[in-house]
């Protein structure tokens, strides 16, 4: 079998809330444009659930599908499938081995590395792509994506993050154990949250302390026994974060912003993470095998980050996390998943606190294809 096509399109859809809802954990400022600063920190966000789809058909009629995490302007990783990623792959020979992907990934990310292209855009195309070979892999082999990767669980916990309205007293009632949640206000706001929270805490300070305000609220975090202190620092400051790291007991966790293990390695090398948390649709299932092959080498537990997604890139972060041994749970958002599902023939379905792993060949999603946001 060969690839006959390789095709990306922009998902963008109105939210319920412009606010909070879906994907975004910050108000946005008001503005003509979807794309808006966040209030509390130097980012920003679409008022719009943005992402990117991925169709890989071979000329056997096998589709695959994928999907890019691109929260803002998705026409760009759609730009880098369609005009650089297509013409490389097509007519390339496909049998669904792991190992061919594996090649395929190198031979999409040689495309324009001499270039500086090592990260971004270029490479949520990629993972794109490569989230869409193995939907078709598992599919040839009749296997869960799962299953390929290896000894597969068939539930996996998950921790509650992104509450609706952003109140996070509203967890207690859930069934949850475990919740994240975001230090986007004033230190003593974040405090009063954790303390009405009889439940095990992450924060995730999105990378808006500096290292002497992340060490001042370090003993407030220890007081509370937290899981774990997210992208606490700016994302480029590998050495600040081993400093950080070195100084405090809380775990930092870091992975999000980062697409390949070689953009990962200067936090190994600091001692910066205790908690890696790869985006699947950032570095796709072959480079998020990599990481957490290097973070297992470590000790060190792999929880993947999911932010605003559909479909294939939540199945892709199940399978994955339910496959590997070092990850502990995984990343729910309930507003994300509900977005998800709308587009699914089969929902990703929930037990209580933990997600079913799809049983169905590939990734286990069909997307409604009929729907006129998804082409």
């Amino acid at each position: 079998m060969r690839i006959k096509s390789i095709q990306a399109s922009p998902f963008q859809q109105d939210r319920d809330d412009a606010t909070g809802t879906a994907g975004s954990p910050a108000k946005l400022h008001p503005g003509a444009s979807p794309y808006r600063w966040a209030e509390n920190y130097p980012v920003i966000y679409s008022s719009r659930f943005e992402t990117a789809l991925v169709r890989v058909e071979l000329d056997s009629g096998q589709i695959g599908w994928g999907e890019s995490q691109a929260p803002v302007a998705p026409e760009v990783a759609c730009a880098v499938v369609n005009h650089i990623l297509a013409p490389v792959l097509r007519g390339a020979p496909f049998d669904g081995a792991v190992e061919e992907i594996e090649s395929l990934w190198w031979k999409m990310y040689s495309t324009m590395r001499v270039r500086g292209q090592t990260g971004g855009f270029m490479l949520d195309g990629i993972a794109g792509v490569d989230l869409a070979l193995w939907d078709l892999a598992g599919k040839i082999a009749r296997l869960p994506v799962s299953s390929l990767i290896g000894q597969s669980r068939g539930r996996v916990p998950a921790y509650l993050s992104g509450l609706p309205g952003g109140d996070p007293r509203k967890a207690i009632d859930t069934g949850f154990t475990h919740v994240k949640v975001f230090h986007d206000s004033t230190v003593e706001k974040l405090l009063k949250n954790l303390d009405a929270l009889p439940l095990q805490v992450a924060v995730d300070a999105l990378w808006r302390l500096v290292p002497e305000t992340a060490l001042e609220l370090a003993p407030e975090l220890e007081r509370r026994n937290i899981l774990w202190l997210e992208a606490p620092l700016a994302p480029e400051s590998a050495t600040a974060h081993g400093t950080l790291a070195a100084a405090i007991k809380t775990p930092i966790a870091i992975g999000e912003s980062y697409r390949t293990l070689f953009e990962l390695e200067p936090f190994f090398a600091t001692g910066a993470m205790k908690v890696v948390q790869p985006d699947l649709g950032r570095t796709g299932i072959t480079e998020g095998l990599r990481i957490a092959r290097a973070a297992e080498a470590r000790g060190l537990p792999v929880i993947p980050h999911v932010s605003i997604a559909l479909g294939p890139q939540i199945a892709a972060a199940i399978h994955f996390a339910a496959s590997i041994p070092n990850c502990p749970m995984l990343e729910y958002n309930p507003s994300v998943l509900t977005m998800a599902n709308r587009f699914l023939e089969e929902p990703i379905r929930m037990d209580g606190a933990s997600y079913i792993v799809p049983a169905s060949t590939g990734l286990g999603v069909t997307l409604r294809t009929t729907s006129s946001l998804i082409k």
